[in-house]
C-alpha cells in the first residue's frame, strides 16, 4: 500500500502500486489495486474491489463502482460513471494458452458517459459523450453522444440529456431545458 499521495485517501486494504499519478480528493477503497503506469485525475472515487492497470488513464470526477477492472487499452474521460460489476475487455479472441498483449485493442469511454451495472463493453469500442448504457447491456460497436443503448447485443433506444434524462421527440431536456440537434456523431448541445 501506498500513501504518499498528497490529499489522496487509500484505505488500508487496497493496494497502490509504485508508477502510479492520483490526483487529489481521489479515494480508493476497501481491496482495491492500482498497477504501474495507472493516471487518475482528481476527485475520483473506486469502489471496493476495483482493479486499474497497468497503463490505465482516468479523468477527473469518475466514479467506478464495486467490482470493476479497468484494463489496459480502457481510458475514461471526465466525469465518467461506472456502474457496480460492468465488464471491459482489451482482446478480442483471448486463449488462456496463447499470449496477446500486443493485441489489446484501445476502449475510450467519453466524458459525461454513463455505464450501467453489469453492462459489458467489448474491447475496440468506443462510448460518445453523455450516453447511458443500460444495466446488462452488451456494448459491440462505437455508441454515439448522448445515445441511450440497451440490450443485447446493444441498440440505441433513445437519446438522453447531458443530466441523464430521457429526451422526447423536441430534444429539449425537462430538466435543464437545454436543446439538442441530431448529427452523423449522435446529439450536439444546441448553444445559445
Amino acid at each position: 500500500m501506498m500513501t504518499k499521495f498528497a490529499d489522496v485517501f487509500v484505505h488500508e486494504s487496497a493496494y497502490v502500486d509504485e508508477g502510479c499519478e492520483i490526483g487529489a480528493d481521489t479515494k480508493i477503497w476497501h481491496f482495491c489495486h492500482i498497477i504501474t503506469g495507472t493516471k487518475i485525475g482528481t476527485n475520483c472515487s473506486f469502489g471496493q474491489n476495483v482493479m486499474a492497470g497497468p497503463n490505465v488513464s482516468v479523468g477527473n470526477n469518475c466514479k467506478v463502482q464495486n467490482n470493476v477492472s479497468l484494463y489496459n487499452g480502457v481510458t475514461l474521460e471526465d466525469n465518467v460513471f461506472c456502474g457496480p460489476s460492468c465488464v471491459f475487455t482489451n482482446v478480442l479472441t483471448p486463449r488462456a494458452g496463447v499470449e496477446r498483449k500486443d493485441e489489446y485493442a484501445q476502449t475510450l469511454i467519453k466524458k459525461g458517459a454513463t455505464i450501467g451495472a453489469n453492462a459489458t463493453i467489448v474491447c475496440g469500442n468506443s462510448l460518445g459523450q453523455y450516453c447511458t448504457i443500460g444495466a446488462g447491456a452488451v456494448i459491440t460497436k462505437d455508441v454515439p453522444d448522448f445515445a441511450l443503448m440497451a440490450g443485447v447485443p446493444a441498440k440505441r433506444i433513445g437519446w438522453v440529456s447531458r443530466s441523464g434524462d430521457l429526451l422526447k421527440s423536441d430534444l429539449i431536456c425537462p430538466r435543464t431545458n437545454e436543446k439538442y440537434k441530431e448529427t452523423k456523431n449522435g446529439l450536439q448541445l444546441i448553444k445559445e
